[in-house]
Parts: structure tokens; sequence; C-alpha cells
């Protein structure tokens, strides 16, 4: 008995004064662990402060399929009999729960749970709600683990799908803007030292440690106005429904500042579930595909003529059939001598020709360079498009009229609109932003005011009753702009598919936004820009206008106006 009592005693110093060191840090290990921090990702706001873009909190949960796998030796032992134990509450009836609270097959969750792997990390799912994680944690599952993370979450859905973009299941941006502000948006991950109880579980209470506070991703403030992006997504379905087409596009831009108010696309997905959908379907068509403009280049050639003294203003056009080598340029209809406001009422083939070739070849081609015809509109955007514009010392005298009604260039729907920008803001033409800001620093003057108030004076009369966009007029409002109905380009030429195209602006008294719309391959029997892009430009701009509280410029209703 003294033996036992001595060994007793030199056992007890063994552990509580030799070993103690040993023996402390063994059980740390058991029992404290360091657990990774996810960081909340910053949010994407429209101009007016709303959240396009928002992380919630989720949890991932995984399993150690080792934790019921030990040695034979083990299973005698006191920690060996307590496992046991445990694992063997994991029975098939548990299994199949857990498939059917996560939307498993039952094979799948067999797997993860087999003893004989090799790994002892399987994730069996990710991201699923708090509501779901509580209801696996009841069920006291051994070797189940659970990660705090965040899933990204877009209340607008549909509505700015192609803007956005989505994030990974890690939470990294993998197209639109939830890739182009990755860096800013991500946070940086934290750390903490955590408790677990003799099951591996966590103890929510308690903490040691916190190691590393996460850092929250910075939050991007957009220029996009969520009231007119809804308003142009609804009209730009219902077009495209309408008339049966392929796909369309539209853009918002702020006249005065070159803002991006909205950019919208057709057919949309939505980004918060992405099921069975190709990846062109991801594709922001609006700022990445490019298309020839067709006639709505004719205002813009007529300004540059125009600015250069190459003709003048009451100049008159005679629109018989040209003939320029051994190519004719013809109208669709025979509109005799046409003064240069009909010319762009009528949208004369001919004429702009004529007026393409008044001007040298290294002129015009640098008027269109200075617009941003064949350069990036620098959004930086993923995947933005540049165009296509030849170099003038290529060109034959043909392939230079043909520029002036928009073919043999080519450009976004989003150049298109910015291009406009220089006749709404009296030759001023603006950078674009996504960005909010109240100026534009990078405004360049390419055009004289006075030209630029003379033509969008005459492409008011595009609106007018006899012009080729009557469906484009807004109640109350003076409407500038101009229609584009071009032949899609194929294999060996031109089709008989068609594109529509309106890019106008209002109030034009003294504009406030501009709006640019492709329709891609009506099929409903109508093509012409002016029956099938003008409506929708129409619905979308009486309802932009009303939102932003901008005044009714023409004549009838401000007099009305006044007299009340």
């Amino acid at each position: 008995m003294i033996l036992a009592v001595l060994a007793l005693i030199i056992r007890a110093v063994q552990l509580q004064v030799v070993d103690i060191d040993f023996l402390q840090k063994q059980g740390r290990n058991r029992h404290i662990s360091k657990v990774v921090i996810s960081a909340y990702r910053g949010q994407i706001k429209d101009k007016n402060g709303e959240s396009l873009a928002v992380s919630a909190p989720v949890e991932s949960i995984w399993v150690n399929p080792q934790y019921c796998h030990f040695p034979e030796n083990e299973k005698e032992t006191r920690a060996g009999k307590r496992i046991k134990e445990h694992c063997a509450s994991l029975n098939r009836a548990k299994k199949r729960k857990v498939a059917q609270i996560l939307g498993l097959s039952n094979k799948k969750v067999a797997r993860a749970f087999n003893v004989n792997s090799q790994r002892k990390f399987v994730y069996l799912k990710r991201r699923v709600t708090p509501k779901v994680a509580k209801k696996i944690k009841a069920l006291g599952l051994p070797g189940v683990g659970f990660i705090r993370e965040f899933k990204r979450f877009y209340p607008a859905g549909e509505v700015t799908s192609h803007l956005l973009g989505f994030t990974n299941i890690d939470d990294r941006g993998q197209e639109g803007l939830e890739l182009m502000y990755d860096s800013q948006l991500t946070g940086t991950k934290g750390s903490k030292l955590v408790i677990r109880d003799g099951k591996r579980r966590v103890i929510e209470e308690q903490s040691v440690e916190n190691i590393k506070q996460p850092e929250a991703g910075q939050d991007i403030e957009l220029s996009i106005d969520q009231r007119l992006q809804y308003l142009a997504y609804r009209e730009l379905k219902a077009g495209v429904s309408r008339h049966k087409a392929k796909s369309a596009s539209l853009v918002i831009l702020e006249a005065k500042t070159g803002n991006i108010l909205a950019v919208v696309n057709q057919p949309s997905f939505n980004p918060n579930t992405r099921r069975h959908l190709t990846i062109d379907r991801y594709r922001n068509r609006a700022i990445t595909d490019i298309f020839e403009p067709g006639s709505t280049m004719k205002p813009l050639v007529a300004a540059a003529a125009l600015d250069g003294g190459f003709i003048k203003r009451r100049q008159l056009y005679s629109t018989k059939d040209y003939k320029i080598g051994r190519n004719w340029v013809r109208d669709g209809h025979k509109y005799g001598i046409l003064s240069l406001s009909n010319v762009l009422k009528k949208s004369s083939n001919v004429a702009a020709s004529k007026i393409a070739l008044s001007m040298p070849a290294d002129y015009f081609w640098r008027f269109y360079h200075d617009l941003g015809f064949g350069v990036s509109p620098a959004v930086a955007f993923p995947g933005e498009a540049s165009g296509v514009l030849s170099e003038y010392d290529g060109w034959s005298k043909f392939e230079q009229a043909t520029l002036s009604f928009g073919y043999r260039l080519s450009m976004s729907v989003l150049q298109l609109a910015r291009s406009y920008t220089v006749l709404a803001d009296d030759g001023l033409l603006h950078s674009v932003s996504l960005l909010k800001r109240t100026k534009d620093e990078y405004a360049v003057q390419v055009l004289s005011a006075k030209t630029a108030r003379s033509v969008r004076k005459m492409i008011e009369k595009v609106v007018h009753k006899d012009g080729t966009a009557y469906q484009a007029r807004v109640d109350g409002y003076r409407v500038a702009g101009k229609t584009g109905t071009v032949k899609k380009a194929s294999k060996g030429g031109y089709g008989n598919e068609y594109l529509s195209i309106f890019v106008g602006m209002a109030p034009a008294s003294n504009p406030e936004l501009v709006i640019a719309v492709l329709v891609d391959t009506p099929q409903a029997g109508q093509y012409y820009g002016g029956q099938v892009a003008a409506p929708i430009f129409s619905k979308v701009m009486a309802g932009a206008l009303r939102v932003l509280n901008i005044a009714p410029d023409e004549e009838k209703t401000m007099a009305v106006l006044l007299k009340k």
C-alpha cells in the first residue's frame, strides 16, 4: 500500500509539475482551435443609397468522415467508448433526414459520412440559411461542423443582373460590377480562438481570444437610378415580347454629366438563382456587343460638315439615285429636293452621302474618332467594346459615303448614347461613368455650341408627324432624336434580319436625358427603328422625366401651366 501511494505521488508530481506544460498544450490543442471569421462584402448602392447588392449571413456545413473512424486499440478506452456511442446515433434514418433538410441525395450524404474516406474535411452543403443550419444542429450529428459565411443577394433580381453580375460560392466577383470592383468590395478575413466540446463542436458562448478582427469591404455608390433601371427594364421586356425580338439593349445617360442612369438588356437572368443558364445570358450587351448604327449617324455627319464649313445650313440636296464609282446609293422613297433639315427628317442616304463626301477623309475620320468611335468608352466594365473605325487612308469614296449612314463602322449602345451628348450639351462630348459624380471633369468641346443647337433643332422634326419617328414623341415635351434601321451583317454580306434603333434626348430645349435603344431582329412584322425602337424610347423617356420631376418644355403645355 505504501508503494502504491508512493507511485501515485510520483505520478501526480510528474503530471502536475514535470509534464504540466506538455499536457496543457495537448489540452489546448484538443479543445481550443483557431477559426476564420468571414468578412462582410461591401454593398453596391444606387445614386439614392438604395441597396442593389447585399451580403446576408449564412452557414456552411462540413463533415469530418474520420471522426467515427478510430484504431481498434482505442475502442475500449473511455474516449473511444464515448465516440463509439456518439457515432452509433448516426443511423440511416438520420442520414435520410439530413438529405431531406438539405435537398441532397441519400448517396451524397452517405459518401460524406463514409468512415473509410481518407479526407478529414468535406463540405456537406455551403451557404445554407440559419434556419436550415439550426435544424441540422438539432440532430446532434457526429463529426459535423459549421462555418459562418456570407451569401450575396440581389434585391432587384433580373432588373440589374447584367450590370451587377454576381459572385461565386466563395463570394468573389465573377461578372459585371462584382468583378470590376472585386478588390474594393472584398473585405479582409479575421480569426479567433474558440473552445470546443468533446464532440468538437464550437461552444458559441465562449471565445478565448480575437486574433484579428475582420474588416468589411468598401461600399460602392453607382450613378444608376434604380427607379429608372426598373422602368427601362419593364418597357424593354414588353417591347421585345411585342415584336418577338431576339434581344434588345437600352442605355440612359445624364446629358450634362455623362452619368449612366440605367443599363438594361433582354433576355435577362436572375442572379439569385442561376441554374441551367448558358454563359451568353450573362453578357451586358449594351456595353460589350457592337453593331452598325445605321442612320443614327446622319445628324453627327451633318454637324461635322456644318462645323467645318463644308456645307451651308440652308443648302439644298437632290436625292436622285447617286452613283459613286461602280456603286449606287439610293433612298427607299423619292424625296426630290431636300433642305438639310429635311434630309435628317426623311433620313436620305443620298444626301447624307453627298454631305460626307464634301469633307476631307482625314477631317471626317478625326471627327468620328473624337466622338469616341473605335475607342473604348473607358468605363472599365469587363469586356467593354471599343467598336471598329477603320483608318481613313484606306477609304474609297463609296466607303466614305456609307459611313454617313452608319455602315462600315461599329459601336456599342453605350458608345452611341455617349456620342449624342455632343448634341445634347451644346457641343460638349462627355465621358461616361458608372460611379456617382456631380461633374464631368473630362468633357471635351467637339462641336461649337451654335452647330450643336442647330442640328438638335433639326432632329426635332424627326419626331413630327411626317418624320420617321412620330412614335418617339412624349406628351408635354420637345423631343429630338434619330432612327436607324440596319440590315444585319451575316456570312457573305447582309441578310434579311434587321436592327431597329432609336437614340434621342429630352427636353429638346435643354436636354437632361439621352436614351439609346437597340432591338435585335424583330420578327412580328415591323422592323423600322421608328416602329420598333421609338415607342420603347417614348415610354421610357416619359416615365423618366416624370420620375426626375423635369419640367415640360413643349410650348402648348407650358402655356397651359402658365395660365394655371
